[in-house]
């Protein structure tokens, strides 16, 4: 009984986070878009322009196909876990006494925010770069603008990064985005607007309809436009972010599951146990109930006989899940790893269980009649 307690008070808390993060709002909307990469290699980036040009036309020729709303490119996939922070400057100078502008880094290109229906709260929206050697455009997040630069606009002021070898105006301000994982609270963001964050970036096309019904008529035209490169990781980007916490939820089936049996075979333990009992002392009961006795205090007696068991073993179970769900912390999302609630919700369930399985074993003891288990030997 004291180990169903404590598996059931780690189910309850994992089924809880599951549920948390089910009502989560990530900043954007990742359905009917699908998520894939192209195939390229590095000795691309000695010619950035012929890079860029090559990305640019496979994103055009994305959007031109029937059924594709827009197409947009991305060094990451937003809502699955990946951080990538770095440092950077404001050429325009800040005070020492300021903190340093570390943010996540994430390279766009100018259609994501369109295509993953990310809203503006400020400035302008993503520009291509005329040229490789033009300053990018640059956009912050609303967690950026109020961490660094609060009471202060940001558009129009100039940031460095990479050493001060790389530099970009920030042209506006987006709403903020779980990038770094659906589990993870947005943090400060800095995007640059550049197709090309690598050779082989993400590409996320928004679908009119289901994004895997398109998924062989963008490889048939990636084929037409780039015959020597592959499509691979396609995927809707709703299973890339569920795929991420695949292992959390099977470590929520196998503790329920776990928690389930035990439950179960401490219900029989105590039924057991109980109807044991009650067969050692059935001419007793019999005798009490021929003098007159109530079947309901002795019904009470028997139930509450085990029921001191039951709570000794909840109380064991409920200090033993406190050490146990600690382990469990890193998987745990919006709720504590002592939550009063999932821990008086599971000591319910077992003391009503466990109340049910006594009961059954008592109302039988008295249900018989005492005259004929008095003439037993």
């Amino acid at each position: 009984m004291t180990l169903s307690v404590t598996l059931l008070a780690g189910a309850g808390l994992l089924l809880r986070s599951v549920e948390a993060l089910s009502r989560v709002d990530p900043g954007f909307d990742p359905s009917r878009v699908l998520a894939f990469r192209l195939s390229g290699n590095w000795g691309e980036t000695q010619d950035r322009d012929r890079l860029v040009r090559r990305i640019d036309v496979t994103l055009e020729e994305l959007g031109a196909l029937p059924g594709v709303e827009s197409a947009a490119t991305s060094w990451s996939l937003p809502g699955v876990p990946r951080q990538y922070q770095i440092e950077f400057e404001l050429i325009e100078g800040r005070s020492d006494s300021e903190p340093p502008l570390v943010a996540e880094w994430r390279t766009v290109s100018p259609g994501y925010f369109r295509t993953l229906r990310i809203p503006f709260v400020a400035g302008e929206a993503c520009r291509p770069r005329p040229d490789a050697s033009a300053a990018p455009h640059v956009l912050v997040n609303r967690s950026f603008a109020d961490q660094y630069f609060r009471g202060r606009s940001v558009i129009g002021l100039h940031l460095s990064w990479e050493a001060a070898s790389r530099t970009g105006r920030i042209a506006g301000v987006v709403h903020d985005v779980r990038e770094r994982g659906i589990d993870h609270d947005p943090a400060p963001t800095v995007y640059a607007c550049d197709s090309a964050p690598n050779p082989f970036p993400w590409f996320v096309v928004r679908t009119r309809g289901e994004p895997l019904a398109m998924a062989n008529a963008v490889r048939l035209k990636l084929k037409e436009v780039e015959p020597l490169r592959s499509v691979y990781d396609i995927r809707p980007l709703e299973e890339w972010i569920g795929g991420s916490y695949a292992q959390n939820r099977l470590r929520t089936v196998l503790v329920t599951i776990f928690a389930a049996t035990a439950l179960f075979l401490a219900c029989l333990g105590v039924y057991g146990t109980l109807s044991y009992v009650v067969s050692l002392r059935r001419r007793e009961v019999g005798l009490r109930l021929a003098l007159g006795g109530v079947r309901s205090d002795v019904v009470r007696e028997l139930v509450g006989g085990a029921l001191q068991v039951v709570g000794l073993a909840g109380i064991c179970g409920l200090a033993l899940s406190i050490a146990f769900t600690r382990v469990l912390s890193g998987m745990l999302y919006g709720v504590s790893p002592q939550d009063p609630l999932t821990l008086v919700t599971v000591l319910g369930i077992v003391l009503a269980v466990g109340s049910l399985a006594a009961l059954i074993p008592a109302a039988r003891a008295t249900a018989v009649q005492p005259m004929r288990v008095l003439r037993e030997e």
